[in-house]
């Protein structure tokens, strides 16, 4: 069973192909931060499962599910050269998950994610989208099947809100890691043609490639315009983050500090469910990681 450490990435498995694809993906990040990896299996109440796992079929139920548990822990660290630990819990999937990354003060959290090809509504219907919604660190979901190891593109999309400082210090954060020495690709959706707010983005665009070009890491900046039709803001940029063979693409989930939880931007959703780039969603002013990392 986990203890309270420091430093750990959490990746759920429930021994699905994605979750196991998000696993393999937490090699890197955890031996770049110096971070254990915990497995984390939820038995989930919802359903028929609460009177079907009553007594003596439940205690057999997690024996099996340790067993396979344990099993892909030692697998995993003999691959990884990362300690791996792991936690069974009951309860609901999503409220778990946050719960046991607080409880541990996850570095961050990196989950698979199986998605409807279109959602209608904007509250949030799966665990992945929940999770992103809740979480107070980091959140890495996992939908496409095949990655490259390692960063070499990453993508992030900027707009003119007061939140683009914390994007632009989380993607440097990224680049700068030394498996990974990637090179950031910003880019902003034009929406209109009004002559100001285009100087203005452009005028952005241009001081933060210049910043991260200072900081020592290679960046390009692209403005793209919204085609006409049915293409959204989220088709737009997942598009050009294909283009640019983007293996990372950072957003921005809650654009208000005083947002409801229950609610995220309809295109922070979007790409999440759409994009089979990995996708790290973060909240505005989000703590720094980790001071035994940052001081190292």
């Amino acid at each position: 069973m986990a203890k309270n450490i420091k430093n750990e990435i959490l990746v759920p498995i429930d021994f699905s192909e994605q979750s196991l694809i998000a696993l393999g993906q937490s090699y890197n990040l955890a031996r770049e931060y110096d971070a254990e990896i915990l497995l984390l299996h939820i038995i989930d109440d919802g359903g028929l499962l609460p009177k079907l796992s009553a007594g003596k079929h439940l205690s057999n139920m997690k024996k099996e599910i340790l067993k396979k548990l344990d099993k892909l822990a030692a697998e995993t660290s003999k691959e990884s050269k990362v300690k791996v630990d792991t936690m069974i819990a009951r309860g609901k999937t999503y409220e778990k998950i946050i719960e046991v990354a607080e409880m541990t003060d996850a570095l961050m959290i990196i989950m698979g994610h199986n998605s409807r090809k279109k959602i209608q509504a904007r509250f949030i219907g799966s665990n992945a989208l929940r999770v992103v919604r809740e979480a107070t660190c980091p959140v890495i979901t996992i939908k496409g099947k095949h990655h490259r190891e390692g960063c070499k593109n990453i993508v992030l999309p900027l707009d003119l809100t007061k939140e683009t400082r914390d994007k632009v210090r989380q993607a440097i954060e990224f680049a700068k890691l030394g498996t990974f020495k990637a090179a950031i690709r910003v880019v902003s959706v034009l929406q209109n043609t009004d002559e100001f707010l285009v100087n203005k983005l452009t005028r952005q665009l241009d001081q933060v490639k210049t910043y991260i070009q200072n900081q020592d890491v290679e960046c390009t900046a692209e403005i793209v315009k919204l085609q006409k039709g049915d293409e959204t803001l989220a088709h737009c940029i997942i598009d050009y983050a294909n283009k640019v063979d983007g293996d990372l693409l950072i957003i921005m989930t809650q654009q208000e500090a005083n947002f409801t939880r229950m609610f995220i931007g309809s295109t922070a959703q979007e790409i999440v469910n759409r994009s089979d780039i990995p996708v790290l969603s973060i909240i505005p002013q989000m703590r720094k990681y980790k001071a035994s990392h940052d001081n190292r």
